[in-house]
Protein backbone atom coordinates (compact mmCIF):
# COMPACT_ATOMS: atom_id res chain seq x y z
CA UNK A 1 0.00 0.00 0.00
CA UNK A 2 1.07 3.67 -0.95
CA UNK A 3 -0.14 6.69 1.09
CA UNK A 4 -0.06 9.89 -0.89
CA UNK A 5 0.97 12.27 0.95
CA UNK A 6 -0.86 16.10 0.76
CA UNK A 7 1.69 18.70 1.38
CA UNK A 8 -0.98 21.37 2.55
CA UNK A 9 -1.76 19.45 5.91
CA UNK A 10 0.18 21.82 8.50
CA UNK A 11 -2.02 19.92 11.38
CA UNK A 12 -2.62 16.68 13.05
CA UNK A 13 -6.17 16.00 11.41
CA UNK A 14 -9.10 13.12 12.50
CA UNK A 15 -10.08 11.58 9.28
CA UNK A 16 -13.10 10.56 8.32
CA UNK A 17 -13.43 8.99 4.61
CA UNK A 18 -10.57 6.69 2.94
CA UNK A 19 -10.03 6.68 -0.62
CA UNK A 20 -8.82 3.33 -2.22
CA UNK A 21 -7.81 3.23 -5.76
CA UNK A 22 -7.87 -0.12 -7.46
CA UNK A 23 -7.16 0.31 -11.48
CA UNK A 24 -8.13 3.85 -11.61
CA UNK A 25 -11.48 3.23 -9.50
CA UNK A 26 -12.22 4.73 -6.28
CA UNK A 27 -13.58 2.07 -3.74
CA UNK A 28 -14.61 4.22 -0.25
CA UNK A 29 -14.53 2.76 3.36
CA UNK A 30 -15.47 5.24 6.37
CA UNK A 31 -12.91 5.33 9.39
CA UNK A 32 -13.48 5.54 12.98
CA UNK A 33 -12.90 9.10 14.66
CA UNK A 34 -9.10 8.66 16.28
CA UNK A 35 -8.04 7.29 13.39
CA UNK A 36 -4.94 10.13 11.68
CA UNK A 37 -2.23 10.59 9.74
CA UNK A 38 0.46 13.65 10.96
CA UNK A 39 1.24 16.28 8.94
CA UNK A 40 3.92 14.69 7.00
CA UNK A 41 1.43 12.49 4.89
CA UNK A 42 2.51 9.34 7.27
CA UNK A 43 -0.25 7.58 8.76
CA UNK A 44 0.31 7.08 12.49
CA UNK A 45 0.49 3.34 14.26
CA UNK A 46 -3.34 3.56 15.17
CA UNK A 47 -3.94 4.22 11.94
CA UNK A 48 -6.22 2.00 9.83
CA UNK A 49 -4.23 0.15 7.09
CA UNK A 50 -6.06 -0.89 4.52
CA UNK A 51 -6.61 -4.36 2.48
CA UNK A 52 -7.38 -4.78 -1.57
CA UNK A 53 -11.13 -5.62 -0.99
CA UNK A 54 -11.88 -9.29 -2.41
CA UNK A 55 -14.16 -8.11 -4.89
CA UNK A 56 -11.23 -5.98 -6.50
CA UNK A 57 -9.38 -8.61 -6.62
CA UNK A 58 -6.64 -8.07 -4.31
CA UNK A 59 -4.75 -5.32 -6.46
CA UNK A 60 -2.06 -2.98 -5.85
CA UNK A 61 -3.65 -0.28 -4.44
CA UNK A 62 -2.90 3.07 -3.24
CA UNK A 63 -4.94 5.71 -0.56
CA UNK A 64 -5.51 9.18 -0.53
CA UNK A 65 -7.11 10.19 2.83
CA UNK A 66 -9.79 13.12 2.65
CA UNK A 67 -10.15 14.56 6.18
CA UNK A 68 -13.68 15.99 7.46
CA UNK A 69 -12.20 18.34 9.70
CA UNK A 70 -9.85 20.40 7.48
CA UNK A 71 -10.43 24.03 8.03
CA UNK A 72 -8.52 25.28 4.81
CA UNK A 73 -11.32 26.07 2.55
CA UNK A 74 -9.15 25.38 -1.05
CA UNK A 75 -9.13 22.07 0.49
CA UNK A 76 -12.50 21.37 1.58
CA UNK A 77 -13.47 22.43 -1.84
CA UNK A 78 -11.46 19.95 -3.67
CA UNK A 79 -12.51 17.04 -1.15
CA UNK A 80 -16.99 17.90 -2.09
CA UNK A 81 -14.93 18.44 -5.82
CA UNK A 82 -14.15 14.43 -5.91
CA UNK A 83 -16.98 13.38 -4.05
CA UNK A 84 -19.46 15.06 -6.34
CA UNK A 85 -17.36 13.19 -9.40
CA UNK A 86 -17.23 9.98 -7.54
CA UNK A 87 -21.11 10.06 -7.25
CA UNK A 88 -21.24 11.03 -10.84
CA UNK A 89 -19.20 8.37 -11.79
CA UNK A 90 -21.19 6.03 -9.99
CA UNK A 91 -24.60 6.84 -11.10
CA UNK A 92 -23.09 6.48 -15.22
CA UNK A 93 -21.92 2.96 -13.96
CA UNK A 94 -25.83 1.75 -13.79
CA UNK A 95 -25.13 -1.86 -13.22
CA UNK A 96 -21.86 -2.36 -14.21
CA UNK A 97 -19.56 -3.79 -10.80
CA UNK A 98 -16.11 -1.91 -9.68
CA UNK A 99 -14.52 -5.64 -10.53
CA UNK A 100 -16.24 -5.71 -13.89
CA UNK A 101 -15.33 -2.40 -14.88
CA UNK A 102 -11.42 -2.88 -13.88
CA UNK A 103 -11.48 -6.17 -15.50
CA UNK A 104 -12.29 -4.64 -19.33
CA UNK A 105 -11.57 -6.74 -22.43
CA UNK A 106 -8.77 -6.00 -25.08
CA UNK A 107 -10.91 -6.14 -28.59
CA UNK A 108 -11.81 -9.97 -28.92
CA UNK A 109 -9.22 -10.72 -25.86
CA UNK A 110 -11.03 -11.02 -22.13
CA UNK A 111 -9.21 -11.80 -19.02
CA UNK A 112 -9.81 -13.33 -15.55
CA UNK A 113 -8.49 -10.59 -13.01
CA UNK A 114 -7.15 -11.26 -9.38
CA UNK A 115 -3.92 -13.81 -9.78
CA UNK A 116 -0.74 -11.63 -9.71
CA UNK A 117 1.66 -13.45 -11.94
CA UNK A 118 -0.43 -16.65 -13.10
CA UNK A 119 2.99 -18.41 -14.19
CA UNK A 120 1.23 -21.80 -14.91
CA UNK A 121 -2.73 -23.35 -14.74
CA UNK A 122 -3.90 -26.81 -14.29
CA UNK A 123 -7.40 -27.94 -15.22
CA UNK A 124 -9.10 -30.01 -12.27
CA UNK A 125 -11.13 -32.51 -14.75
CA UNK A 126 -15.09 -32.44 -14.79
CA UNK A 127 -15.19 -29.66 -12.50
CA UNK A 128 -15.43 -26.12 -13.05
CA UNK A 129 -12.00 -25.28 -11.65
CA UNK A 130 -8.83 -24.26 -12.80
CA UNK A 131 -5.78 -24.28 -10.47
CA UNK A 132 -3.57 -21.29 -10.61
CA UNK A 133 0.58 -20.98 -9.36
CA UNK A 134 1.40 -17.05 -8.30
CA UNK A 135 4.76 -16.55 -8.82
CA UNK A 136 5.92 -14.20 -7.01
CA UNK A 137 7.97 -13.68 -3.53
CA UNK A 138 5.45 -15.17 -0.70
CA UNK A 139 2.67 -16.28 -3.60
CA UNK A 140 0.00 -18.38 -3.52
CA UNK A 141 -1.91 -20.95 -4.99
CA UNK A 142 -5.16 -19.73 -6.50
CA UNK A 143 -8.66 -21.48 -7.63
CA UNK A 144 -10.40 -19.52 -10.63
CA UNK A 145 -13.52 -20.76 -11.51
CA UNK A 146 -14.45 -20.94 -15.03
CA UNK A 147 -18.39 -20.08 -14.71
CA UNK A 148 -17.93 -16.36 -13.45
CA UNK A 149 -14.46 -15.99 -14.47
CA UNK A 150 -13.87 -15.09 -10.51
CA UNK A 151 -10.57 -16.65 -8.40
CA UNK A 152 -9.80 -17.13 -4.75
CA UNK A 153 -6.84 -17.80 -2.96
CA UNK A 154 -6.54 -21.59 -1.88
CA UNK A 155 -3.05 -21.48 -0.50
CA UNK A 156 -2.08 -20.59 2.14
CA UNK A 157 -4.64 -19.44 4.05
CA UNK A 158 -5.96 -18.99 7.55
CA UNK A 159 -7.47 -22.82 7.65
CA UNK A 160 -4.55 -24.06 5.45
CA UNK A 161 -3.63 -27.35 7.23
CA UNK A 162 -0.59 -29.68 6.48
CA UNK A 163 -1.02 -33.29 6.84
CA UNK A 164 3.28 -34.62 6.39
CA UNK A 165 3.12 -38.47 4.72
CA UNK A 166 6.06 -39.62 5.56
CA UNK A 167 5.66 -43.02 4.82
CA UNK A 168 6.31 -41.33 0.60
CA UNK A 169 8.16 -38.05 1.97
CA UNK A 170 9.81 -39.11 4.88
CA UNK A 171 12.86 -36.86 3.90
CA UNK A 172 10.75 -33.86 3.80
CA UNK A 173 11.75 -31.27 6.74
CA UNK A 174 8.58 -30.47 6.79
CA UNK A 175 5.93 -28.38 5.79
CA UNK A 176 6.19 -25.15 3.17
CA UNK A 177 7.30 -21.91 4.40
CA UNK A 178 5.72 -18.75 3.91
CA UNK A 179 8.66 -18.21 2.01
CA UNK A 180 7.42 -20.28 -0.78
CA UNK A 181 7.45 -18.98 -4.71
CA UNK A 182 5.28 -21.38 -6.49
CA UNK A 183 6.27 -22.11 -10.31
CA UNK A 184 5.33 -25.36 -12.27
CA UNK A 185 2.31 -27.11 -11.70
CA UNK A 186 0.71 -30.78 -12.21
CA UNK A 187 -2.39 -32.49 -10.99
CA UNK A 188 -3.07 -35.72 -11.26
CA UNK A 189 -6.82 -37.23 -11.19
CA UNK A 190 -8.08 -39.66 -8.21
CA UNK A 191 -11.13 -40.83 -7.80
CA UNK A 192 -14.26 -38.95 -6.29
CA UNK A 193 -13.03 -35.62 -5.92
CA UNK A 194 -9.64 -36.80 -4.63
CA UNK A 195 -6.87 -35.31 -6.33
CA UNK A 196 -2.80 -34.67 -5.97
CA UNK A 197 -1.12 -31.38 -7.43
CA UNK A 198 2.79 -31.32 -7.80
CA UNK A 199 3.82 -28.00 -7.39
CA UNK A 200 7.59 -26.49 -7.99
CA UNK A 201 8.34 -24.65 -4.95
CA UNK A 202 11.27 -22.10 -4.62
CA UNK A 203 12.13 -19.59 -1.68
CA UNK A 204 13.11 -21.51 1.52
CA UNK A 205 14.15 -24.41 -0.61
CA UNK A 206 14.65 -25.70 -3.86
CA UNK A 207 11.58 -27.99 -3.51
CA UNK A 208 8.87 -29.75 -5.54
CA UNK A 209 5.73 -29.52 -2.89
CA UNK A 210 2.79 -31.72 -2.64
CA UNK A 211 -0.83 -31.19 -2.04
CA UNK A 212 -3.42 -33.04 -1.34
CA UNK A 213 -6.63 -31.51 -3.60
CA UNK A 214 -10.32 -31.95 -2.27
CA UNK A 215 -12.77 -31.17 -4.65
CA UNK A 216 -16.03 -33.23 -3.63
CA UNK A 217 -16.94 -30.17 -1.33
CA UNK A 218 -18.45 -26.43 -2.45
CA UNK A 219 -15.39 -25.53 -2.87
CA UNK A 220 -11.92 -26.81 -3.00
CA UNK A 221 -9.33 -27.20 -0.84
CA UNK A 222 -5.64 -27.94 -0.28
CA UNK A 223 -3.31 -30.01 2.01
CA UNK A 224 0.27 -29.79 2.24
CA UNK A 225 1.40 -34.03 2.52
CA UNK A 226 5.07 -33.56 1.59
CA UNK A 227 7.92 -32.37 -0.44
CA UNK A 228 11.10 -34.20 -2.13
CA UNK A 229 13.82 -31.36 -1.68
CA UNK A 230 16.22 -31.51 -5.07
CA UNK A 231 20.11 -31.65 -4.94
CA UNK A 232 21.99 -28.39 -5.00
CA UNK A 233 22.72 -28.26 -7.82
CA UNK A 234 19.26 -28.23 -9.94
CA UNK A 235 16.74 -25.29 -10.56
CA UNK A 236 13.62 -26.65 -11.36
CA UNK A 237 10.89 -25.44 -13.57
CA UNK A 238 8.25 -28.03 -14.45
CA UNK A 239 7.01 -30.88 -13.43
CA UNK A 240 4.90 -33.82 -14.26
CA UNK A 241 3.70 -37.06 -12.11
CA UNK A 242 4.69 -40.77 -13.29
CA UNK A 243 2.52 -43.95 -13.74
CA UNK A 244 4.39 -45.39 -11.51
CA UNK A 245 4.47 -43.18 -8.99
CA UNK A 246 6.66 -40.29 -8.11
CA UNK A 247 7.38 -37.30 -10.45
CA UNK A 248 9.72 -36.27 -13.44
CA UNK A 249 11.03 -32.24 -14.02
CA UNK A 250 13.16 -29.88 -15.59
CA UNK A 251 16.42 -27.97 -14.64
CA UNK A 252 17.11 -25.52 -17.11
CA UNK A 253 20.07 -24.39 -15.25
CA UNK A 254 21.69 -28.13 -15.53
CA UNK A 255 19.81 -28.75 -18.99
CA UNK A 256 18.43 -31.87 -18.42
CA UNK A 257 15.52 -33.77 -16.90
CA UNK A 258 15.41 -35.57 -13.66
CA UNK A 259 13.35 -37.90 -12.05
CA UNK A 260 12.29 -38.84 -8.54
CA UNK A 261 10.36 -41.64 -6.73
CA UNK A 262 10.67 -42.53 -2.90
CA UNK A 263 12.60 -45.99 -2.92
CA UNK A 264 15.42 -44.93 -5.55
CA UNK A 265 15.03 -40.90 -5.07
CA UNK A 266 16.98 -38.78 -7.70
CA UNK A 267 18.28 -39.67 -11.07
CA UNK A 268 18.73 -38.18 -14.45
CA UNK A 269 16.57 -39.24 -17.38
CA UNK A 270 18.31 -41.04 -20.02
CA UNK A 271 18.91 -38.72 -23.14
CA UNK A 272 17.99 -35.65 -21.83
CA UNK A 273 21.42 -34.30 -21.33
CA UNK A 274 21.56 -30.40 -22.62
CA UNK A 275 18.46 -30.45 -24.02
CA UNK A 276 17.51 -27.61 -22.80
CA UNK A 277 14.25 -27.82 -21.37
CA UNK A 278 11.77 -25.35 -19.93
CA UNK A 279 8.49 -26.85 -19.98
CA UNK A 280 7.44 -30.47 -19.91
CA UNK A 281 4.34 -33.09 -20.51
CA UNK A 282 4.06 -36.60 -20.58
CA UNK A 283 1.95 -38.98 -22.58
CA UNK A 284 -0.98 -40.71 -21.15
CA UNK A 285 0.92 -44.06 -21.06
CA UNK A 286 3.84 -42.65 -19.49
CA UNK A 287 6.10 -43.53 -22.13
CA UNK A 288 7.14 -40.34 -23.63
CA UNK A 289 7.87 -36.69 -22.18
CA UNK A 290 7.13 -33.77 -24.36
CA UNK A 291 9.49 -30.43 -23.72
CA UNK A 292 9.51 -26.93 -24.16
CA UNK A 293 12.81 -26.74 -25.56
CA UNK A 294 13.71 -22.95 -24.45
CA UNK A 295 16.64 -22.20 -26.50
CA UNK A 296 15.96 -24.45 -29.32
CA UNK A 297 11.98 -22.59 -30.04
CA UNK A 298 10.97 -26.37 -30.78
CA UNK A 299 8.63 -29.00 -29.29
CA UNK A 300 10.65 -32.02 -28.25
CA UNK A 301 9.55 -35.76 -28.32
CA UNK A 302 11.42 -37.89 -26.16
CA UNK A 303 11.24 -41.63 -25.25
CA UNK A 304 11.17 -42.86 -21.60
CA UNK A 305 12.68 -45.94 -20.47
CA UNK A 306 13.98 -47.38 -24.06
CA UNK A 307 16.86 -47.98 -25.37
CA UNK A 308 17.94 -46.50 -27.52
CA UNK A 309 16.75 -43.25 -26.72
CA UNK A 310 14.24 -41.56 -29.39
CA UNK A 311 14.54 -37.89 -29.86
CA UNK A 312 12.54 -35.55 -32.07
CA UNK A 313 11.89 -32.00 -32.19
CA UNK A 314 9.14 -29.75 -34.20
CA UNK A 315 9.89 -26.16 -34.34
CA UNK A 316 7.57 -23.33 -33.46
CA UNK A 317 9.61 -20.25 -33.85
CA UNK A 318 9.30 -19.16 -30.17
CA UNK A 319 10.56 -19.70 -26.69
CA UNK A 320 8.48 -22.20 -25.31
CA UNK A 321 7.66 -21.99 -21.37
CA UNK A 322 5.01 -24.85 -20.73
CA UNK A 323 3.53 -27.22 -22.51
CA UNK A 324 -0.17 -28.50 -21.63
CA UNK A 325 -2.49 -31.06 -23.34
CA UNK A 326 -5.24 -29.96 -25.65
CA UNK A 327 -8.35 -31.59 -27.39
CA UNK A 328 -7.61 -34.82 -28.68
CA UNK A 329 -3.89 -35.51 -29.83
CA UNK A 330 -2.72 -32.11 -29.59
CA UNK A 331 -0.63 -29.68 -27.03
CA UNK A 332 -0.60 -26.33 -26.30
CA UNK A 333 2.99 -24.87 -26.06
CA UNK A 334 2.77 -21.45 -24.69
CA UNK A 335 5.87 -18.94 -24.49
CA UNK A 336 6.93 -15.63 -26.25
CA UNK A 337 9.67 -14.13 -28.41
CA UNK A 338 11.21 -11.05 -28.55
CA UNK A 339 13.40 -9.17 -31.09
CA UNK A 340 16.32 -10.15 -29.80
CA UNK A 341 18.05 -12.25 -27.22
CA UNK A 342 18.02 -9.79 -24.21
CA UNK A 343 15.00 -8.92 -24.79
CA UNK A 344 12.99 -10.83 -22.55
CA UNK A 345 14.89 -10.48 -19.56
CA UNK A 346 14.62 -6.66 -20.03
CA UNK A 347 11.16 -7.57 -20.30
CA UNK A 348 10.84 -9.55 -17.01
CA UNK A 349 13.56 -7.06 -15.19
CA UNK A 350 12.33 -3.76 -16.07
CA UNK A 351 9.36 -3.61 -18.16
CA UNK A 352 11.02 -2.70 -21.11
CA UNK A 353 8.81 -4.88 -23.30
CA UNK A 354 9.31 -3.49 -26.40
CA UNK A 355 8.68 -6.14 -29.50
CA UNK A 356 7.82 -9.04 -27.49
CA UNK A 357 4.61 -11.02 -27.69
CA UNK A 358 3.51 -13.75 -26.11
CA UNK A 359 2.72 -16.69 -28.51
CA UNK A 360 0.78 -20.34 -28.27
CA UNK A 361 1.14 -23.09 -30.82
CA UNK A 362 -1.07 -26.03 -30.92
CA UNK A 363 0.83 -29.09 -31.68
CA UNK A 364 -0.37 -32.21 -33.44
CA UNK A 365 1.06 -35.21 -32.25
CA UNK A 366 -0.34 -37.74 -35.02
CA UNK A 367 1.63 -35.50 -37.91
CA UNK A 368 3.88 -33.91 -35.23
CA UNK A 369 3.13 -30.42 -36.54
CA UNK A 370 2.48 -27.34 -35.28
CA UNK A 371 0.22 -23.97 -35.83
CA UNK A 372 0.48 -20.83 -34.06
CA UNK A 373 -2.74 -19.63 -32.17
CA UNK A 374 -1.95 -17.10 -30.47
CA UNK A 375 -0.17 -13.85 -30.76
CA UNK A 376 -0.35 -11.19 -28.74
CA UNK A 377 2.11 -8.01 -28.14
CA UNK A 378 3.04 -6.88 -24.80
CA UNK A 379 1.30 -4.22 -22.81
CA UNK A 380 0.02 -3.93 -19.29
CA UNK A 381 -2.47 -6.98 -19.31
CA UNK A 382 -0.66 -9.68 -20.63
CA UNK A 383 2.97 -8.74 -19.90
CA UNK A 384 5.01 -12.00 -21.02
CA UNK A 385 2.76 -15.47 -21.37
CA UNK A 386 4.31 -18.44 -20.00
CA UNK A 387 1.38 -21.31 -20.44
CA UNK A 388 -1.85 -21.85 -22.46
CA UNK A 389 -4.87 -24.22 -21.81
CA UNK A 390 -8.10 -24.96 -23.64
CA UNK A 391 -11.19 -23.98 -21.74
CA UNK A 392 -14.10 -24.43 -23.51
CA UNK A 393 -14.13 -22.54 -26.73
CA UNK A 394 -11.45 -20.21 -25.29
CA UNK A 395 -7.53 -20.53 -24.65
CA UNK A 396 -6.32 -19.35 -21.23
CA UNK A 397 -2.57 -17.89 -21.14
CA UNK A 398 -1.25 -17.42 -18.13
CA UNK A 399 2.38 -15.11 -17.72
CA UNK A 400 4.79 -13.40 -15.45
CA UNK A 401 6.53 -10.26 -14.67
CA UNK A 402 3.29 -8.78 -12.29
CA UNK A 403 0.44 -8.90 -14.32
CA UNK A 404 -2.43 -9.37 -12.93
CA UNK A 405 -4.80 -11.43 -14.87
CA UNK A 406 -5.32 -14.46 -17.25
CA UNK A 407 -6.14 -13.52 -20.83
CA UNK A 408 -9.07 -15.51 -22.63
CA UNK A 409 -8.94 -15.83 -26.18
CA UNK A 410 -11.67 -16.99 -28.24
CA UNK A 411 -10.85 -19.87 -29.85
CA UNK A 412 -13.00 -19.69 -33.08
CA UNK A 413 -10.63 -16.10 -34.02
CA UNK A 414 -7.41 -18.37 -33.96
Amino acid sequence: MRVLEKSDLNEWLPCRWLVIESWGLPYWRQITAGEFMDRTGRMCPSAFRAEAPQDLGGADISSNWLCGTQTKRGYLMRTLTVIGLFTLWVLSLGSVSLSEAACDSDGEVQFLCGPVSPEDLAPVPESPWVIVSSMVDEGHIYVADIRDHTSTVLFPTETSQARHDTEIYGACPGPVSRQFRPHGLYLLPGEGGHHTLYVVGHGDREAIEVFALETAGLSPSLTWVGCAVAPDSLALNSVVALPEGGFATTSPRTGDIWEWNPAAGWSRVAGSEDIGPNGLEISRDGNWFFVGGYGSQSLIRLSRGRVPVEKEAVGVGFHIDNVRWGPGDTLLAAGHLGPRREAIGECIRERQCEGVTSRVARVDLQQFTAEEVVRYSSNDLLILGTVAIQVGEEIWVGGVAGGDRIARFPVSSQ
